[in-house]
């Protein structure tokens, strides 16, 4: 039976670390989380390829981070996108060793409006699901081919998976219900994958944000942005970012968590 790693040099050879140059790929990495997540990778050592839409900024956004960071289009729906992220990962930096999944969409509909007698519209419930719950796995399902062809480390490590759900999938709000069923899903993933891919060395956690400082909140009133903040209870603010990209290089840099969900929220519990 193999000895557990508790002095430091045995803990050094069981690590994965950024600085090791590690390759990365981060979906919605041109905003938001996912770009906080590629900043923080590249400014510890990594390199990254910056998954985001065409639309997007994402092309700027990694030039502006040097020769370590590429930007690959991507819609994660879409298999032939996220397959030409991967070749990118390939060919340009050698393979894979970290996916992030921070690519996501929501809408704010009751699932029955009483006053215009208006159903949630089943296609943006369905356009929901496919963007975070479907376009996470085949993010997940792809990625994992690539990281396999890595040389298994002193603890047999090959790669991480790095989610992204929210704290809607447990206090899902009125009006959330697409986006909560989107998030619960992907916490519902998350311990079966990291079954699925033990034998091979490879981890999977998910992180469950709560109220983060994101262009998503960038755009309400500060007086509203003020209320939320209130309702964390310590610290309370909204979060920053870079602690939710903190969070993810420590899931990369722990070789004991897998198969977890963890919040990232100073104790919040939405209310209804």
């Amino acid at each position: 039976m193999k000895e557990p790693p508790y002095d430091r040099v045995k803990l050094d050879n069981y690590v994965l670390s950024l600085n090791m140059g590690l390759v990365g790929l981060v979906t919605g990495g041109a905003s938001g989380l996912g770009r906080a997540t590629v900043e923080r990778f590249v400014r510890q050592g990594a390199r990254v390829v910056l998954c985001d839409l065409p639309s997007s900024n994402g092309e700027e956004v990694a030039k502006n981070l040097g020769g370590n960071c590429v930007f690959a289009p991507t819609n994660v729906t879409s298999e032939a996108d996220v397959k030409n992220a991967l070749s990118v990962a390939q060919s340009k930096f050698g393979g894979l060793n970290v996916a992030v999944n921070c690519a996501g969409i929501g809408v704010a509909f009751q699932t029955y409006n009483f006053k215009s007698q208006t159903p949630h519209d089943l296609d943006d419930f369905k356009r929901v699901l496919e963007v975070n719950a479907t376009g996470t796995f085949n993010v997940i399902r792809l990625a994992v081919g690539l990281i396999d062809k890595n040389e298994p480390n002193t603890d047999n490590q090959r790669g991480v998976i790095i989610n992204t759900a929210s704290v809607a999938a447990f206090d899902g709000q009125r009006g959330q219900v697409a986006y909560a069923a989107s998030k619960g899903a992907i916490v519902g993933m998350t311990l079966p994958i990291a079954r699925d891919l033990a034998r091979r060395g490879i981890r999977i956690c998910t992180i469950a944000p709560g109220l983060f400082d994101t262009p998503l909140l960038a755009g309400l009133p500060e007086k509203v942005r003020s209320h939320l903040a209130s309702t964390i209870p310590f610290p309370s603010r909204l979060g920053d970012p870079d602690e939710y990209a903190h969070l993810a290089q420590s899931i990369v840099e722990n070789p004991l968590l897998n198969g977890e969900v963890i919040r990232v929220d100073g104790a919040l519990r939405m209310m209804p």
